[in-house]
């Protein structure tokens, strides 16, 4: 069975590849269109709820400030096109470099917090970053910025404005991209001593564990991810405001998170994509639509609480100090 897991790996790949060019009635109606939707909400969702899993789902750190980063990487994307005429493959590993800086920046002087002290902080963050682009005159305002240009083509994939099929290519290029990181920190000692935080944080500094450290990592790698996310936004939307980032988006990542289970990086991505495609696939049925998508939702909660990929919690004593015994000598090496 395992020798069969890269080929089955290999050809779920080919199919995303060509979902954007290939009608599914099941999936494909005429009231959408699709490879327009693939993008975006799906695509980009898909992008932002990696980012949050590395917060939320590996480190227990309840970040509710997640769509700033989206928000910082697509201003650093629209500043920099506009501006300096910067192409956005120059201008993406910069969006990521300043997304990770802010994750820093506001992870340094919060992450003595817990809890819902830290959800409020981090929300407040956010809330902080909306009103100063609108308030911002060099941001442009409530205006926002417009004219972003589209990537440049890459030999025969030409990036236009009225064909979306080349930046869903895009975009699940660094869905894949960033799920193999995640996947990688997982397996380390790194995700390991982020799996000891989330079990139990008092215990793992007792151990040794350098726990400041990791959240700060995990603030960083969220929020360059979400700034990655942010950048090819900007680029396939042409034009951003300060309304794009409120506080709604937030929400909904976390509710996608809450359905597909926020230990799980598969459940996150399965949620996500849930949360992001359904309402849109059945449109017609109007406001009725989200009062069921909300009715799923409160359901979940009260009978799933793990999640549909989510593994229940283990014992009191394998979840804390246990976890913590088993990863604090690897941990050592982030010191």
């Amino acid at each position: 069975m395992k020798s069969l897991r890269p080929l089955a790996a290999v050809a779920l790949i080919v199919f995303l590849y060509l979902l954007p060019i290939v009608h599914i009635p099941l999936l494909d109606s005429e009231d959408f269109d699709f490879p327009s939707l693939l993008f975006y909400p799906i695509g980009i969702f898909v992008l932002l709820a990696i980012g949050l899993y590395v917060t939320i789902g590996l480190a227990g750190l309840l970040n509710l400030g997640h769509v700033a980063f989206f928000a910082v990487g697509a201003y650093t994307m629209g500043l920099c096109n506009t501006l300096l005429g910067w192409p956005y493959f120059a201008v993406l590993p910069l969006a990521v470099a300043v997304s990770m800086v802010f994750g820093v920046l506001i992870a340094a002087p919060t992450l003595r917090l817990r809890g819902d002290y830290l959800a409020i902080a981090t929300l407040g963050f956010g809330q902080v970053i909306q009103i100063f682009l609108t308030n911002a005159p060099g941001l442009g305002g409530v205006r926002g910025i417009s004219g972003i240009a589209p990537p440049t083509s890459i030999g025969p994939l030409v990036f236009g404005v009225l064909d979306p099929v080349p930046f869903v290519w895009l975009v699940l290029t660094l869905i894949l991209i960033a799920y193999f990181i995640v996947r990688r920190l997982e397996s380390t000692h790194i995700g390991r001593g982020w799996n000891a935080i989330r079990a139990d944080e008092d215990v793992a500094e007792l151990m040794g564990v350098p726990t400041y450290r990791l959240k700060i990592l995990a603030f960083a790698i969220g929020a360059g991810i979400a700034g990655a996310a942010g950048a090819t936004y900007a680029t396939k939307a042409s034009f951003i405001s300060p309304e794009t980032f409120d506080l709604s988006l937030i929400i909904l990542l976390i509710a996608a998170l809450t359905i597909g289970g926020t230990r799980s990086l598969t459940g996150a991505i399965v949620g996500t994509l849930l949360v992001a495609y359904l309402p849109e696939r059945f449109r017609e049925f109007g406001d009725l639509r989200m009062l069921l998508f909300a009715a799923v939702l409160v359901l979940m909660v009260i009978f799933r609480p793990q999640g549909l990929f989510g593994r229940r919690l283990p014992r009191e004593a394998e979840s804390g100090s246990e976890v913590v015994e088993n990863v604090k000598g690897e941990a050592h090496g982030t010191a």
